[in-house]
């Protein structure tokens, strides 16, 4: 009797097949996400009268320009936007400092010290990361106004240091911290901010990364607060700037998508080389 291998051997193959699925699902997902980027791309390095020309028929050539110029990233350094963009980076970074700061002591309160109604601090604190900026934006605006802090880097950067999904996130990965360390440190003198600092902000680099990486996207892709609070051209903010370079008239889609270009690249070089640490923050948040 003659017998045949060909299911047994057909089994490995659907097996294999089925093992690469999520492989080639994220590789084909990654590719149709990266479209629009690559065609923004390509829309910045040609003329600006021919971006949006070759939309009627889509080929290769919407994705490769073959008169590529670096004319509209140099046009846009001329004007205001370089100023903006050193603008963004400098509000970003010293919201990621001052934020860091404030939302480490907090959560290092909230995980360390037992007091009476530290839940309801923590409910008040998640509760304000949930409510939409742009929904007390204007009479907080207003309140800015009447403190002076309009058009100044103060007013820019001071609601941005306050932010809830930080100190949870910090808050999460100071509970996993085991409490004999704190303990055994008490023990032996050490004050509460030398347990805060030789202890708990050494072992949490990679939460500190975290909620660094939180506070600089925040306020980089914050639009509606400098448009109200940094009305004056010296005080713009690369979104801002971005908005005015669509005149009432004409419209430069070069400059345009050049301009989108330089406001994607910075955080995204940004997050490619931190994002194992942010990974790991919020794999450690859920410890506790």
């Amino acid at each position: 009797m003659k017998t045949t291998n060909a299911p047994a051997s057909s089994a490995p193959r659907r097996l294999s097949v089925l093992r690469h699925m999520p492989l080639v699902t994220a590789v084909v997902m990654g590719v149709l996400f990266a479209l629009p980027l690559l065609w923004v791309l390509a829309g910045s390095l040609r003329p600006g009268d021919k971006v949006l020309a070759g939309l009627d028929r889509v080929s290769w050539h919407s994705l490769v320009p073959t008169d590529a110029t670096l004319h509209n990233y140099v046009t846009l350094f001329q004007g205001d936007f370089g100023r903006a963009v050193l603008n963004s980076i400098g509000v970003a970074a010293a919201t990621v400092l001052l934020g860091l700061v404030l939302s480490a002591m907090a959560a290092f309160a909230l995980s360390v010290f037992r007091f009476r109604g530290r839940g309801l601090v923590f409910a008040v604190i998640l509760l304000s990361f949930m409510i939409p900026f742009d929904a007390i934006a204007i009479p907080l605006s207003d309140i800015f106004r009447d403190w002076g802090l309009q058009n100044t880097y103060a007013g820019l950067i001071l609601p941005g240091i306050g932010n809830g999904l930080a100190i949870f996130l910090l808050r999460q990965f100071f509970l996993a911290i085991p409490r004999e360390l704190v303990e055994a440190a008490r023990m032996d003198g050490l004050s509460w901010w030398g347990v805060f600092t030789k202890i708990y902000v050494p072992l949490s680099r990679p939460a500190l990364i975290g909620a660094g990486l939180t506070l600089f996207t925040f306020q980089w892709q914050s639009y509606m607060w400098p448009l109200l609070v940094g009305t004056e051209p010296d005080k713009q903010l690369g979104p801002i700037a971005l908005g005015t370079l669509q005149g009432q008239m004409v419209v430069d889609y070069g400059q345009v998508f050049a301009a989108a270009v330089v406001l994607t690249v910075i955080p995204l070089l940004v997050l490619l080389r931190l994002q194992r640490y942010f990974t790991q923050s919020i794999a450690g948040s859920g410890l506790k």
